[in-house]
């Protein structure tokens, strides 16, 4: 569903310098493959997924090689191309949820306007659809929740919620950058299990970006691991 190609990445800097930050990478993910992608911090993990996303201004970072999902090929793609994809069929969560939540709107309005970017679920019950979806990220009473503001929930409950706005249109391809790194090691685990056994029940597939082999080996159906921009070892 993934294929990753001889991918480089380098920085734009002042006077036409580039900074290689990621050195020939590959890897590709099948469909309904939990892949780990795991390295120590600095070595370009999270490069790799705002490549693959395409976060980043092509003014700051310059990408050499393939990215390819299904048809479409996503390393020089223009914004028309990417705009239905994001959100719709490839989803990310990000490390810190508290940045990616608007503070200012319920649990409900932000899940609704994920729906309404794109158009999913038209003729059906939103709200049903995103209690029924709180209930698989396991909150007990997801009604309440729907009312609920940010800054009212613990970080384990924010990035909940965040899995659950990233699985609201039923995406192929779940990026997951360090989603357990604010939490404590027992509701790291939680999220880690709620995500994989979710990617089981949807057939997702799952690119996890770790820096904690112990957190991902009992899940990943393979493993790659990243040091200094280059793709060392991978395995089952």
């Amino acid at each position: 569903i993934l294929s990753v190609d001889k991918l480089s990445l380098h920085v734009r800097r002042d006077h036409g310098a580039r900074l290689k930050i990621v050195q020939d990478v590959s890897f590709r993910i099948l469909p309904g493959q939990f892949f780990a992608l795991v390295g120590e911090s600095g070595s370009g993990k999270t490069m790799i997924a705002r490549a693959i996303m395409r976060l980043l201004p092509d003014a700051l970072l310059e990408n050499d090689g393939a990215i390819r999902f299904g048809a479409h090929e996503l390393g020089h793609a223009d914004e028309r191309t990417l705009r239905p994809l994001r959100g719709s069929e490839i989803s990310m969560i990000f490390q810190e949820p508290m940045l990616s939540l608007n503070p200012l709107m319920t649990v409900e309005r932000q899940l609704s306007e994920a729906m309404d970017a794109h158009g999913t679920h038209k003729g059906r019950n939103k709200r049903a659809h995103i209690i029924d979806l709180l209930q698989r990220v396991r909150f007990r009473e997801p009604k309440q929740i729907l009312r609920a503001y940010p800054h009212e929930l613990s970080g384990g409950m924010r990035q909940r919620v965040m899995i659950a706005n990233a699985l609201i249109n039923e995406p192929k391809l779940l990026i997951a950058d360090e989603p357990t790194t604010a939490l404590d090691v027992t509701i790291q685990r939680q999220v880690l299990e709620i995500i994989a056994s979710l990617a089981r029940s949807y057939g997702l597939s799952v690119l996890f970006i770790s820096h904690d082999l112990s957190l991902v080996y009992e899940n990943a159906d393979e493993v790659a691991v990243l040091y200094g921009g280059v793709l060392m070892e991978r395995g089952p």
